[in-house]
């Protein structure tokens, strides 16, 4: 039989785990969170770098370059990954191959920026 002193002692620890546990799933959904929305903000500003040259700043295009507006695509997600990523034999450069210098995951971050464009 465990004395008084030793009950305390493991309700304190019992505690403790339990807290430690709190703790970390409260800094999971805050990390999850923020990198939600930093993705977002990371869409914004590769496709400012990479795509608004060509695309225009909100998507609109340029026709003397014919470059075709993105705002408004009926393209998936995905399918904007793909064309980023792999690109287009029958496309213009930089779309006939991947655009350099982006992985999967920024490119998807394009992928879901150009579809805030409206």
């Amino acid at each position: 039989m465990l004395s008084e002193y030793d009950m305390k002692i493991f309700q304190i620890k019992r505690s403790v785990r339990m807290n430690c546990k709190l703790v970390f799933s409260l800094a999971v959904v805050l990390l999850v969170g923020s990198s939600a929305s930093w993705a977002a903000d990371d869409g914004g500003a590769l496709y400012k770098a990479k795509c608004a040259g060509c695309h225009g700043a909100k998507g609109e295009g340029k026709p003397a370059m014919k470059a075709p507006a993105l705002k408004g695509t009926q393209l998936e997600v995905n399918q904007v990954v793909e064309h980023i990523t792999k690109g287009e034999s029958a496309s213009k450069a930089p779309h006939n191959r991947g655009i350099a210098g982006l992985n999967d995951g920024q490119a998807k971050a394009i992928a879901e920026y150009v579809k805030t464009l409206k």
